[in-house]
């Protein structure tokens, strides 16, 4: 078991580690896979989009946020354009992997968790960048909603 292993929540790990499986030049097509699997924004969402905030690091219009409730259980809710699959894909995996952690656990997963992937020869940094912008915010937003909640 590698460091990575002890520091990632099991959902991160799994989708690392099948990217890591994956031959390189295969690596772009698991992602644009995964970009599928965006879940849809919820109706309070989908009806206020200003509740969700804009990932400027992103070159295509992203929205993102990460949601705690009232047991400290995040969800992260994301909307990328479908015509931007990569995208998609960086937003599905956080979803995917950040959704029924803990607070703690989100602002635990290492800020390097997009290079980790795999995608480096894939995926211009750039976009790697917008993935990591993702991250910052969702981290930012539930530290914010823990001060809140302490108030």
């Amino acid at each position: 078991m590698s460091t990575n292993d002890l520091e990632l929540p099991e959902a991160l790990s799994e989708l690392r580690d099948a990217f890591l499986e994956t031959p390189e030049r295969d690596r772009l097509q698991l992602l644009l896979e995964v970009s599928r699997e965006l879940p849809p924004l919820p109706e309070k969402y989908a009806d206020a989009p200003e509740r969700l905030e804009r990932v400027q690091e992103c070159q295509s219009p992203v929205y993102a946020f990460a949601e705690v409730d009232d047991a400290g259980v995040v969800t992260f809710h994301a909307s990328a354009p479908e015509e931007a699959p990569t995208t998609r894909g960086f937003a599905s995996i956080l979803a995917q992997g950040l959704t029924g952690l803990t607070a703690q656990q989100v602002l635990d997963v290492p800020e390097d968790y997009p290079l980790q992937l795999g995608l480096t020869k894939v995926v211009s940094l750039l976009r790697l960048n917008g993935m990591a912008g993702m991250l910052t915010r969702a981290k930012r937003q539930v530290r914010e909603q823990l001060a809140a909640a302490e108030v």
